[in-house]
């Protein structure tokens, strides 16, 4: 008797082991991007491996300044993307306090900063200082993204050196303001805005970056990282997802490919993720490592038999 009571016991410590992975609080994951194509598509794809391993999740349409503060506040969970050094003044007051966690960086050779059509550049426009010898031409506009992305170029208006005192940034989303740029380069007008890579942009329009700007956006044209980050805590709450978000890393092609799904192909950011993923099967290897689902199982074949491949 004492055996099967042995038995019995242990058989059900290793069911429990195999289906106890995280706790039932960690089954629901909140993210937040900032309606940037590259965020959307990494968010995208990060929901497409969780809910194949058998988790929810949420994801919000929100300003970075508001993602900060909702990740201190504990109403988020993950940002996948925090760009260093575009963004620190963002973090800053984050990090000292603690309230958000840096897991790792997922993306290296990204750039950010401001950009003109090539036309422009010819023209004369080709560092930060030249915008002010043609702030007529310009209109004395600059073209950025969604409200609460664009303190940077609201910095570079308040810096008394560059002369730019009297412009306004012209706020409205990603797709506004290439939709814009577009419009610009039809009538061959003179247009400056927020570039950045990876991001389709940089092959659909013949463009330039602008030196002169290593005080607001950092050296080399604003040579960036990618940092995925987490509210204080949460790698220790749920080390399942935790390992995941320590695995998942990008490179730029594989995004450049990816943002043309959302972009040319408007498929939707998950189906984008589901699609790239579906095109470089080899990548589940590294982003599963030590993972499982949420139940506790093998998450590479439950990965793969839920997209399909």
């Amino acid at each position: 008797m004492k055996r099967v009571i042995a038995c019995a016991t242990a058989c059900l410590l290793t069911i429990g082991a195999a289906h106890a992975a995280e706790p039932e609080s960690c089954r629901k994951v909140r993210l937040a991007e900032p309606g940037w194509n590259d965020l959307a598509f990494t968010t995208g794809l990060a929901q497409a491996l969780l809910h194949a391993l058998g988790y929810e999740t949420q994801s919000d349409l929100l300003g970075i300044d508001v993602i900060y503060l909702s990740l201190k506040n504990k109403d988020l969970d993950v940002f996948l993307g925090y760009w260093d050094p575009a963004m620190k003044t963002y973090f800053a007051p984050y990090q000292k306090d603690g309230s958000v966690e840096t897991v790792t960086k997922n993306l290296t050779g990204a750039k950010y900063t401001f950009a003109v059509p090539a036309y422009v550049w010819e023209a004369g426009v080709k560092d930060f200082a030249d915008l002010k010898t043609h702030a007529d031409k310009f209109e004395k506009k600059m073209y950025g993204i969604e409200p609460g992305s664009n303190q940077l170029m609201l910095d570079a208006i308040a810096d008394a050196s560059l002369g730019l005192e009297g412009w306004e940034v012209v706020e409205s989303s990603e797709q506004g303001m290439l939709a814009e740029l577009a419009r610009h380069i039809d009538m061959k007008s003179f247009f400056v805005f927020q570039g950045w890579a990876p991001h389709p942009m940089n092959n659909a329009f013949d463009i330039r970056y602008l030196t002169g700007g290593d005080k607001f956006y950092g050296p080399d044209f604003g040579a960036a990282t990618v940092s995925t980050q987490v509210r204080k805590g949460y790698v220790a709450e749920c080390p399942n997802v935790g390992q995941l978000l320590k695995n998942l890393t990008f490179d730029i092609d594989f995004e450049n490919r990816g943002m043309g799904y959302l972009m040319n192909d408007g498929l939707s950011p998950e189906d984008a993720g589901r699609k790239a993923i579906g095109g470089d099967p080899a990548r589940l290897d590294a982003w599963l490592a030590g993972v499982t689902t949420f139940d506790g199982q093998p998450a590479l074949p439950a990965v793969r038999a839920a997209l399909g491949l």
